[in-house]
């Protein structure tokens, strides 16, 4: 893929839900919310600080991360359906190790 965000831009892709609860039942397509978890697969160089520095971002590209339901704008980049978003955006970023452990 040839596409880098501009400035404190993510680009993220979701990361799919499983089709069934803990008990069995099968969620249909149509009754599933879209995740709000995602994968980030890049992102710009650094949000522009008001004495024009740059601060870099928070996340980095393999971040796995939460975010707000309505965040972000859609695209298909490559044939992948993918949300370009703010850092701000952006609620927190998961540790796989420390979900490992809770679960």
């Amino acid at each position: 893929m040839t596409f880098r965000p501009l400035h404190d831009r993510v680009l993220v892709k979701r990361v799919e839900e499983e089709a069934k609860t803990k008990g069995g039942i099968i969620i249909p397509d149509t009754a599933k919310e879209k995740p709000q978890e995602g994968e980030v697969i890049a992102v710009g160089g650094g949000a522009i600080k008001e004495d024009g520095g740059i601060r870099p971002l928070d996340v980095k590209a393999g971040d796995r991360i939460l975010f707000g339901k309505w965040s972000g704008t859609e695209v298909t980049i490559d044939g992948q359906e993918l949300l370009i978003m703010k850092e701000s955006d952006i609620l927190g970023i998961v540790d796989g190790k420390a979900a490992a452990k809770a679960a």
